[in-house]
């Protein structure tokens, strides 16, 4: 990697991590200066503001360590409802990106900036609905391969579960005990199984 790429990661990583913890608005350009060791000029040359940083942060960061590791798992099992619990068991327990105490990044920054900033509201909608796609048309698949139930609303039941892991991840940061998670995959496969 080029040491101009390298810095720029380097910046949205460190960001990531403050915003993760802090939130995006607590979070300054100076903190994440201090944080990366980089300087101000250097930044710059990077993002033109912190917005600028921030969507890329829900893009290059937030976007491939959950979204896109979650999509790939949807294939991980003959059955679709199996891998979609996989998925959702290994986002609550198995991805060390993530922790407990600070919950889903983009649950976080959906509540947070959503209702102050329109930009951030549909770079969080584009990331959620790669999400919601890749979930209810693996449903729509099934469905026609008569393996689930062919009344279900496939887009409804892909937003409900990622609902329902953004609210397991809420409550598990009031919590801050997995027995959260654990509680919530044992309802999602009742549900799961209720689909076919």
């Amino acid at each position: 990697m080029k040491k101009s790429a390298n810095t720029r990661a380097t910046i949205l990583q460190k960001a990531f991590e403050l915003i993760y913890k802090k939130g995006y608005q607590s979070t300054s350009i100076d903190e994440i200066i201090a944080t990366t060791k980089v300087t101000k000029g250097a930044f710059y040359y990077h993002f033109k503001n912190k917005k600028q940083m921030g969507i890329a942060v829900i893009k290059e960061i937030i976007q491939p360590k959950t979204i896109d590791l979650s999509i790939s798992s949807l294939s991980s099992s003959d059955s679709l409802c199996d891998s979609l619990y996989t998925m959702i068991e290994e986002l609550l327990l198995h991805n060390s990106f993530l922790t407990i105490e600070h919950g889903c990044p983009l649950a976080n920054l959906t509540q947070e900036m959503s209702p102050l900033d329109n930009d951030f509201k549909q770079t969080l909608n584009e990331v959620k609905s790669l999400w919601t796609d890749a979930i209810s048309s693996s449903i729509v698949k099934e469905q026609q391969n008569n393996t689930l139930n062919p009344s279900i609303n496939a887009e409804e039941v892909a937003d409900f579960i990622i609902a329902s892991y953004w609210g397991a991840r809420a409550l598990g940061k009031l919590s801050n005990k997995t027995d959260t998670y654990t509680h919530h995959l044992k309802q999602l496969k009742l549900y799961l199984t209720g689909l076919k």
